[in-house]
């Protein structure tokens, strides 16, 4: 009987294999435009990304701009330096939080003492790696855009190699781990998510564009009682972090680790190049930028994130005490919130440097793809997605490539504007049974 068993299920396998062989075939001239495909489509281009970063590791000249910084400020920490406001490298003072220190000691032991730069570009290509899986992964739960995009976000990309592998930027290490606490939040791992999500901000702060989304979904999820917790989680992880140089110096350690206020040089600027330069530095244009940020915030808060027919206000409670129905959050509404929320933070930036586009650059098509206007041909998304990469490839920053970039922000912002709100599952099923 046992034998019997084994061998039906060896029968079985090879039976499944080819069935998804013959559908593959079948729907060949499909498989990069049906999103069921998405896991076949980006295991092919993680593979191939190997090949292609040990090719640009060989074949392309490292430039040097932060890393020596990077390696001078974590030995200053090494030689027992815990004054946050002596710490400092080639281009300045150090202005990232505990955990870029913690993470690039390590670098600086593994590449003997920074010198090793391309065991260094190794590691990053490892980091590349993983957070391209990471990404896939959150396309592959929303199945949202079809898998010929994923060329896109990975192989044509010349600026992403760049930021990853030729020039070892922290900014990729940040990104790496907020997309790590993403793919737990869609498994349902939200302290564990929350956790992760602390570490990323501790290598650096643009990780707190995402903080205005996260919050929301977690008073959707668990209302203010239970979200208080982990946000307590996060606090005390950027405590611990940080603890040895707070002890020193707590003042000089959080205004330089999260110096919200610090002024950015115009010749570096990619989104602002057709302003003048005393508009540039202003603080009151900075203060407009602010007040927009966070408006647009509070509208797609309570216009766009909350289902429809629910109170903003319901969303503070417990969810076995609201009056509404309560659904879980699905993959596509919790992915939906986070990119939005960090696309609004870039759209509002006071300045966007070259390597800052690894922040939003991996989310791009997913927000293209959500966007309400169904027109939106797939031709022009891709166009789009083009437009950005240019504007992100000229060197310097001219009037045309600045302002291009603002016109594609702003066609995204106006169709996700346009997608429509969650419904409740009363409200959908009403809606099927017109439609029938």
């Amino acid at each position: 009987m046992a034998a019997g068993k084994k061998k039906s299920s060896n029968v079985t396998l090879p039976s499944r294999f080819q069935k998804t062989l013959s559908s593959i075939w079948q729907d060949k001239h499909m498989v990069l435009f049906k999103a069921e495909y998405t896991f076949l489509i980006t295991a092919v281009l993680w593979l191939l990304e190997i090949v292609i970063n040990i090719w640009v590791i060989q074949r392309v000249a490292y430039t040097e701009i932060d890393w020596k910084a990077y390696m001078d400020e974590v030995e200053g920490v090494i030689n027992g330096t815990y004054d946050y406001t002596q710490l400092k490298g080639d281009t300045g003072p150090l202005v990232y939080p505990a955990g870029f220190v913690y993470i690039f000691t390590g670098l600086y032991y593994l590449t003997d003492h920074g010198q090793n730069i391309r065991l260094g570009q190794y590691v990053f290509a490892v980091f590349y790696l993983i957070t391209l899986f990471l990404v896939f992964r959150i396309y592959h739960h929303t199945k949202k855009v079809p898998p010929y995009v994923f060329f896109f976000i990975c192989c044509a990309s010349y600026r992403i190699h760049s930021i990853f592998i030729l020039r070892l930027f922290n900014d990729p290490v940040a990104m790496m781990l907020l997309f790590g606490a993403i793919n737990l939040f869609l498994d349902g791992h939200w302290t564990l998510g929350c956790a992760m999500y602390s570490l990323a901000v501790s290598v650096k702060m643009n990780v707190l564009l995402f903080a205005p989304g996260l919050l929301f979904l977690l008073l959707s999820e668990f209302g203010l009682w239970k979200t208080l917790p982990k946000l307590t989680l996060c606090a005390v992880i950027q405590l611990l972090l940080g603890l040895p140089f707070l002890l020193v110096n707590p003042l000089g350690y959080v205004s330089r680790a999260f110096d919200l206020g610090r002024q950015f040089l115009f010749k570096w600027t990619v989104n602002w190049r057709f302003l003048p330069e005393d508009v540039f530095l202003n603080r009151y244009f900075h203060l407009v930028l602010l007040l927009a940020h966070i408006t647009t915030l509070l509208l797609f808060a309570l216009k766009r994130w909350k289902r429809s027919g629910n109170s903003i206000w319901s969303i503070l409670k417990d969810p076995s005490e609201r009056k509404e129905t309560v659904q879980k959050l699905d993959a596509d509404q919790t992915v939906l919130v986070l990119f939005t929320s960090n696309f609004i933070g870039m759209c509002f930036s006071r300045s966007l440097h070259y390597q800052f586009y690894v922040w939003y650059f991996h989310t791009l098509p997913y927000l293209l793809w959500s966007g309400g206007v169904k027109k939106l041909a797939h031709l022009l998304r891709v166009l789009i997605l083009g437009l950005i990469e240019l504007s992100w490839n000229t060197y310097p920053s001219t009037n045309y490539s600045s302002l291009s970039l603002h016109v594609c922000h702003l066609i995204i912002l106006l169709c996700l504007w346009l997608n429509p709100t969650p419904a409740l599952p009363s409200q959908r099923s009403e809606n099927k049974a017109k439609r029938n």
